[in-house]
């Protein structure tokens, strides 16, 4: 029987990302600028989700945007109109970004005088858990439509995250969520996660939101 030597890819592609993230948040931090790296299913309300966040902060920050999609420039023709400098990343069939991907982004944003840059990540809940792009911080969105159960079925990305944003709150009295199990389902899975309300449509929970943003921006900067 030949005998034959087996690689294993996968973990040393993970590794040398993770390399790559390390060198990248270190550069973030020697330019002061904190990166937010924001992900969810599509059609939670991630885009409209950013614009309101730029509004909300856009007078006391200079935020810069990277929208992250297989193809087309729909979001980022939409979160150009609040002003905020943005890029439109195309990943090419890629259903996520990884390290290297995040650092062309940030090369082709500039982040000369950014304070807060947002990467909006390519919408699923499965490949953009596994990769670290190098953010400062992870986010991601739960759209109530989604349903409560999606900690169960997607446990790494609640795993990951420093925040979860239930979004579409306003549309609760037309869906059966529970937001007491929900809560109890994010929690096991990751205790210290911040959870926090919101309806970008409405703009319930942004202020809220808007404030863990303003606090980690000054954390990241030492202030």
């Amino acid at each position: 029987m030949d005998t034959y030597k087996v690689l294993e890819i996968k973990q040393s592609v993970f590794e040398d990302n993770d390399r790559q993230a390390d060198l990248l948040r270190e550069e973030l931090k020697k330019d002061k600028t904190f990166l937010l790296n924001l992900m969810s299913s599509p059609g939670s309300g991630k885009t409209t989700t950013v614009v309101r966040t730029i509004d909300a902060l856009k007078d006391e920050m200079s935020i810069g945007v990277m929208e992250a999609d297989i193809d087309s420039a729909v979001d980022a023709d939409t979160v150009a109109k609040t002003g905020a400098k943005v890029i439109q990343l195309h990943t090419g069939g890629m259903c996520h970004l990884d390290a290297d991907m995040t650092k062309q982004g940030l090369e082709g944003l500039g982040t000369e005088g950014i304070d807060f840059a947002i990467l909006e990540n390519v919408g699923n809940l499965v490949c953009p858990a596994e990769f670290d792009t190098g953010a400062s911080k992870n986010a991601m969105i739960l759209s109530v439509p989604e349903g409560d159960d999606k900690p169960l079925k997607y446990p790494l990305m609640f795993s990951i995250v420093d925040v979860v944003l239930i979004n579409k709150i306003d549309a609760v009295a037309c869906f059966n969520f529970d937001f007491d199990a929900v809560r109890e389902r994010i929690k096991k899975l990751n205790p210290n996660i911040k959870v926090i309300p919101i309806s970008a449509k409405t703009g319930e929970g942004i202020d809220e939101w808007a404030d863990w943003i303003r606090a980690e921006v000054k954390n990241w900067n030492g202030k």
